[in-house]
Parts: C-alpha cells; sequence; structure tokens
C-alpha cells in the first residue's frame, strides 16, 4: 500500500531524535497504512479516497493525527534508544495527546464539513 496521510519522515521526526533505526521503509509505509485505518474507522470517513483532494491547510490535521499515531508504534517497537523509559513515556504521551485532541476535531461535524 502507499502512504497518504503522512510520509515517513513525519513518523520519524514525532518518535524523536532517539527513536530505533533498525525500521525498514516497508515497516513505516505498515505503521502509515494502520494510522489511515484507524483514523477512518474513528471518524467514519474515508479520508484516504478524498485526500488528493483536499487543500495542503486541511491536510495537516490528518497529517498530523496519521503521524502521532505512527510515531507512537515505533516509540513502541523499541525504547531502548531512548535516554529512559521516562523519555520514552512522554513521548508516547505527547503523541497521544495529538491524536486525541485531532480525532476529537476531525469528529466534529463542522471540521469535517470544513475539510471537504
Amino acid at each position: 500500500m502507499t502512504e497518504t496521510f503522512c510520509d515517513s519522515g513525519a513518523v520519524k521526526l514525532k518518535a524523536g531524535a532517539n527513536a530505533t533505526t533498525a525500521l525498514t521503509p516497508a515497516n513505516y509505509t505498515q505503521f502509515i497504512n494502520q494510522a489511515e485505518s484507524f483514523i477512518n474507522s474513528v471518524i467514519r470517513e474515508d479520508f484516504v479516497a478524498t485526500y488528493s483532494g483536499l487543500s495542503d491547510a486541511k491536510k495537516k490535521i490528518i497529517e498530523d493525527a496519521a503521524s502521532s499515531h505512527a510515531a507512537m508504534a515505533v516509540i513502541n517497537y523499541d525504547m531502548s534508544g531512548y535516554t529512559s523509559r521516562t523519555e520514552a513515556q512522554t513521548m508516547l504521551d505527547v503523541n497521544w495527546a495529538r491524536l486525541q485532541e485531532a480525532l476529537k476535531l476531525l469528529k466534529t461535524k463542522e471540521v469535517t464539513k470544513f475539510i471537504g
């Protein structure tokens, strides 16, 4: 499958400087595809099908949700590179909060109508 909502660079950025380097491009694609499916299921809208028609500004909230979701999978995959479990947990917490806020916005009818 292809990466629609974000790319591996966005995921790596959110996973942090100490994230594992052992993951392959295919691993990142898998995590991103899982994030896309998760977001579509929660919102009950197939944004993958309509994504190319959205403006760049509108895509950013969806990108934020997907990259946060995928980054949590990367962090969870291997926490050994982080300076402490607390650092890894903080990265997970920040990404979880960003994901939840984005999903809350995307569930709002006004926001999804604005997005298109």
